[in-house]
């Protein structure tokens, strides 16, 4: 078994990520297991890491609808030194918004964030040409990033989407939008998306519910020239918990953006400490995300990953065997009509010439069987890499295909993918509960449970 070395992106998140969090630091080591278990399947090259299917990065979502809350919002809060910045993003795009100490905001193209695995929006110009031919080459008409010197913004990402109820409603918005509700860690939603009706607004909803046990959704209201107190406040969050709750949006936070949160100009105190607190726990949500995506990709490998080339084994072999069954099919044709014209029978009933006749047969068929196998091989590969585009997939499927075209796995009924046995399972199985222990390790930091006191307790 070749050992496989950290590949450079798993070393960088050490670097960036896991250096100040012992948890994420562990999972690195885990992540580096698995690694080494679908390389050895063939799953994998050498410097790819399963750890690169999902952003490392505190992820935070902002989806608004056709006011300006959102912009003013996002302004306010960014504010460098506590000036409003007047911060610009496309109204049009997906505007990932990242920290840097250069003292001018920079944008790049949405290519930036297609072709770099640290981000949230990894190689989706590809699930954007699924889902709308001819537009992943377009993906900078969709994404943009934009570095600028905010301290709010450091060892974070923001996700500003454009605003639902102005957005026009295509396939690659609604994909892109699906996608920050997937990969946030924490989602603002600013109520005014909910005062329009649109197929956006419908498909928003429906993602909300499929995703709201998680608790990542806030709701900001937004009252730019009402005086506030907290009766009024606690009667305003009461009167939209009733009418989201018809909807069907029944979990989540609810904080109304006053004059004191950005709701008014720029010259107005601002006092960001209920969502300062919101966003406080990130970093753990993002803990619990990166752990949840290493346990996804084991379930992957047992669930996905080896079905799929399992299945594809067994077609081929289906295939070749019969292509071999129908030239065996021809000779036996060919037979029948040599022993009604000659009587070739007893030929093969020959003790010595018989046994003759069946070793040319084997001598001719197993190069024929071979031949057939790497014909439908061809096929099968074909199949494998549209297959795992479709699933998208980041392990090579064809890659752990081809290591079964040997003789021997050609010639026999072997339907298991080549090093798929007990010991690999097992591995699997190591490396889940490896996993499982670190998050009840995470667990235990918010945790005041005794065992021992408890343990006292009941005796």
């Amino acid at each position: 078994m070749t050992k496989k070395t950290a590949s450079k992106y798993l070393l960088n998140l050490e670097k960036h990520f896991a250096a100040d969090n012992p948890i994420l630091l562990k999972a690195s080591k885990v992540f580096q297991e698995l690694d080494q278990i679908e390389y050895d399947l063939g799953l994998i090259d050498m410097d790819e890491t399963t750890a690169s299917k999902n952003s490392w990065w505190p992820i935070i979502g902002f989806i608004g609808g056709n006011s300006t809350a959102k912009s003013r919002f996002i302004n306010h809060y960014l504010a460098v030194d506590g000036l409003f910045s007047g911060i610009q993003t496309a109204s049009h795009k997906f505007t990932v918004l990242l920290h840097n100490n250069q003292s001018n905001p920079t944008t790049l193209p949405g290519t930036a964030l297609d072709v770099d695995h640290r981000f949230p929006f990894y190689r989706i110009s590809d699930k954007v040409e699924q889902q709308q031919k001819g537009e992943g080459d377009r993906i900078n008409s969709y994404l943009e990033l934009k570095t600028l010197n905010s301290d709010r913004l450091k060892s974070k990402l923001f996700i500003d989407a454009p605003n639902i109820s102005a957005a026009s409603p295509n396939p690659v918005t609604s994909l892109l939008t699906k996608h920050i509700i997937q990969t946030s860690d924490l989602v603002f939603i600013f109520t005014d998306v909910f005062d329009s009706i649109s197929p956006l607004v419908d498909e928003l909803i429906e993602s909300i519910i499929l995703h709201q046990d998680s608790n990542k959704f806030v709701y900001l209201i937004d009252k730019p020239t009402t005086v506030m107190n907290s009766s009024t406040n606690n009667e305003i969050i009461s009167s939209w918990q009733r009418k989201l709750a018809g909807l069907g949006l029944n979990t989540g936070q609810f904080i109304v953006l006053s004059g004191q949160e950005g709701g008014v100009s720029s010259q107005t105190p601002v006092d960001f400490s209920a969502i300062d607190q919101c966003i406080a726990n990130v970093g753990h949500d993002r803990t619990y995300r990166v752990l949840n995506s290493l346990e996804k990709n084991i379930r992957e490998i047992n669930d996905v990953v080896m079905p799929e080339v399992k299945e594809a084994i067994v077609k081929w072999k289906e295939r070749a065997v019969f292509s071999s069954l129908v030239v065996l099919g021809f000779i036996a044709t060919l037979a029948i009509f040599a022993e009604i014209q000659a009587g070739v029978l007893d030929l093969l009933l020959d003790p010595i010439i018989g046994p003759v006749i069946v070793i040319i047969l084997i001598v001719t068929m197993t190069p024929l069987h071979i031949m057939f196998s790497k014909i439908h091989a061809k096929s099968t590969i074909n199949q494998l890499n549209d297959r795992q585009k479709e699933l998208h997939l980041m392990e090579n499927l064809a890659g752990i295909f081809e290591k079964n075209l040997t003789f021997s796995r050609m010639m026999l009924p072997i339907s298991d993918p080549i090093g798929w046995n007990k010991k690999t399972k097992l591995r699997l199985t190591q490396v889940s509960n490896k996993t499982k222990e670190l998050v009840q390790l995470l667990n235990d930091n918010f945790s005041t449970y005794d065992g021992e006191s408890l343990t006292n307790d009941s005796d």
